[in-house]
């Protein structure tokens, strides 16, 4: 799927609603709690660790950031590509 398709699945999804930016630090924080509590394999989690719920968690993570882009003004495509640049930066 291309980005623009991500968005207006997104969109059909979750509809025409702006998140604010700390709406969406709360959101992020709880799928990035998801990934950690996943790392941290404690005994009472351990049956619910599996790669599924990991592909799950890091989908989540980029479905949820291309609405999140548009939700703040950015287009979701100039994100990626200055991501891009930037770590190419880096790694030089």
């Amino acid at each position: 799927m291309e980005i623009k398709q991500l968005l207006q699945k997104s969109r059909e999804i979750w509809g025409e609603e702006k998140l604010t930016l700390s709406q969406i630090i709360a959101r992020l924080g709880k799928v990035f709690g998801d990934i950690c509590r996943y790392e941290r394999n404690a005994p009472k989690d351990k049956e619910v660790h599996n790669d599924e719920e990991l592909k799950k968690e890091m989908g989540n993570v980029i479905f949820s950031t291309i609405r999140w882009c548009e939700d703040l003004g950015y287009d979701p495509e100039e994100c990626i590509d200055k991501a891009i640049q930037c770590q190419q930066e880096f790694k030089k």
